[in-house]
């Protein structure tokens, strides 16, 4: 059924949906698949299939000012975060488009860091 009760257990317990929200927060959180805060930088691909979701990122960037840059393609943006299988000679397989990603953390200071904060210091 679709109740929505936020007590907890339901009485048949089943989990509501407070609950099963915590706890998927909560293993997210665990394995690294939540990203929290400010972001520096937001990548987007422009070909994105839905150009409201493409208008909904711009304007989620423009207010906090988050620094935004486009890519032509969704399956590059995939292959540069990863989301593909890599063969023994290094070439990527089975790519999975990616419609955006968000930087919360560089990791280390590195001239890529360097370049890409100039970049948007030139741009403003």
């Amino acid at each position: 059924s679709c109740g929505g009760g936020d007590s907890g257990i339901a009485a048949e317990g089943v989990m509501d949906i407070n609950t099963t929200l915590q706890e998927a927060l909560k293993t997210a959180l665990i394995h690294h698949g939540l990203a929290c805060g400010i972001p520096h930088l937001c990548v987007l691909a422009s070909n994105c299939d839905e150009p409201v979701f493409v208008q909904l990122v711009e304007a989620l960037c423009a207010e906090p000012q988050i620094n935004l840059i486009k890519v032509d393609d969704n399956k590059k943006l995939g292959k540069w975060v990863g989301l593909c299988k890599i063969d023994r000679e290094g070439k990527s397989h089975k790519v999975i488009g990616c419609s955006y990603v968000v930087v919360k953390d560089y990791g280390k200071e590195s001239q890529a860091k360097d370049v890409i904060e100039e970049y948007f210091k030139c741009e403003k």
